[in-house]
């Protein structure tokens, strides 16, 4: 049983230096006081699971319910605190249970931060140095990893589930977890302190827009005019900064959708959580360990032209799949919708028009323009605020072309008032005063709006 020792023989002192030895142990005791409880308990976690390994039959894993595989391994680390004889109760033996089972089948140290609802983002900087994002604001976790072996195990685990590899050739790689959760790693040479890893997670059940003006992302007023923009297949581009909400919008908005439509979405790492029942879901594909095999979004766009969809719903516009994506707008599939980078809707209109010229194709500028113009009806700004709340700050039609240039009007607008002692932002949310062009379209399709919600003369809620 030497070997469930918790002090490894190679820690004892050397026996032909035994003046010396206690200098360099002496030394770091002060810097590792603070984590010793939660370093044994990472020792205890990784003997307890090399002995799992070694003493569990692997083929029959995978014919064990989940059920029987914790009472395994329960039982396994019931003995292994009876030969260690350590004092844990039985709430504490389930608990170690549990963090074994999650470093054998899970996600190791991370499973905890996963399983709580309230943490938006998890970001991992290292082995040692684990954040979240809780409304909004970061906090440092006492969460940390054995070394950077262990955490690039965990990583590896991860993008092996999605078909996907992360070596020094390709030290980058986009995944996502069971749960749709978007994974971003970076790994050595790249990333310097070890391995560093950013989880946005999505909630189980997606967003409504009814939660979405519940957290005061925007007022009742402005959601229904976007659920029935899209209900009237107004072609849609959500533009907003890194986490902002673009997909959590995308996600609240496809609700307005119709159940007897055919969708079909486009991403880099699926992430979209339609609620349609006619849902086809393509996923671009990375090169292989040859170089040979990407499959890029705008070979799915092509490729989902053929598919016969009511809409095309891109996940987020990087490059010259922008002009396909207009192509559909423009040839009979209204209604589709995309999400872009940008600060704002002029320059979201100016980012597409960058993108299509990615493409390589020899079109002048005001041809560009106009066909802009004429395939996106309606652009969605969304912010992520100082204090951390998201808000959708412009509702914005495109209106058309005049001269070479693509003409637009805000329909409703976010206005910061003042920031509190506290930090939040106050503001309020207005009408412009004008009337969308495609509001006697919204009509004509039997979707009715109050107008009176037009007035600027009143804020709204």
């Amino acid at each position: 049983m030497g070997r469930f020792n918790l002090v490894k023989p190679a820690a004892a002192p050397a026996p032909d230096a035994p003046a010396a030895a206690p200098a360099p142990r002496v030394e770091p005791t002060p810097k590792k006081a603070a984590p010793t409880a939660q370093s044994r308990e990472l020792d205890i976690r990784l003997k307890l699971h090399s002995q799992l390994i070694d003493e569990l039959d692997l083929s029959k894993l995978d014919k064990l319910s989940e059920t029987e595989l914790r009472r395994e391994v329960l039982r396994s680390v019931t003995d292994f605190a009876r030969v260690e004889r350590m004092a844990l109760n039985t709430a504490e033996l389930e608990e170690l249970g549990a963090s074994i089972y999650d470093e054998m089948v899970g996600l190791g140290p991370i499973e905890p931060l996963l399983k709580d609802d309230t943490i938006n983002d998890i970001l991992i900087n290292g082995p040692f140095q684990v954040y979240v994002e809780r409304r909004g604001e970061l906090e440092l976790t006492a969460v940390r990893f054995r070394d950077n072996d262990h955490l690039l195990r965990i990583v590896n685990r991860i993008v092996a589930a999605v078909g996907r590899r992360i070596d020094e050739s390709q030290p980058m790689v986009d995944a996502r977890l069971p749960d749709g959760s978007r994974v971003n790693a970076a790994i050595a040479p790249i990333a310097i302190d070890g391995a560093s890893v950013s989880i946005r997670k999505f909630s189980k059940k997606p967003l409504t827009l009814e939660k979405l003006v519940e957290f005061g992302a925007m007022p009742m007023a402005v959601a229904d005019f976007l659920h029935g923009a899209v209900k009237a297949r107004v072609s849609t581009v959500i533009s907003g900064g890194t986490g902002s909400g673009k997909t959590t919008l995308l996600n609240a908005l496809s609700a307005a959708i119709s159940h007897g439509e055919r969708l079909i979405t486009i991403e880099d790492a699926a992430e979209l959580q339609l609620q349609q029942p006619h849902v086809v879901r393509l996923e671009t594909r990375p090169p292989n360990i040859e170089g040979k095999g990407e499959i890029r979004q705008r070979e799915l766009v092509k490729n989902a032209l053929r598919m016969r969809p009511d809409r095309v719903i891109l996940g987020e516009v990087r490059s010259e799949e922008a002009f396909d994506m207009l192509q559909a707008m423009n040839t009979g599939h209204e209604g589709s919708m995309a999400t872009i980078h940008a600060n704002n809707p002029r320059e979201a209109v100016g980012r597409l028009e960058q993108m299509v010229a990615m493409g390589g194709l020899n079109i002048g500028h005001e041809a560009m323009r106009g066909q802009i113009a004429s395939a996106v009806g309606m652009v969605v700004q969304v912010m992520r605020l100082s204090d951390g709340k998201r808000k959708v700050t412009h509702v914005t039609e495109i209106t058309g072309m005049e001269g070479s240039v693509v003409q637009m009007q805000d329909i409703f607008l976010f206005n910061r008032t003042h920031t509190g002692a506290d930090g939040e932002v106050f503001g309020e949310f207005r009408a412009t005063g004008l009337r969308p062009r495609f509001l006697d379209e919204m009509l004509r399709r039997g979707v009715a709006y109050d107008t009176t919600n037009f007035d600027p003369s009143k804020p709204l809620s």
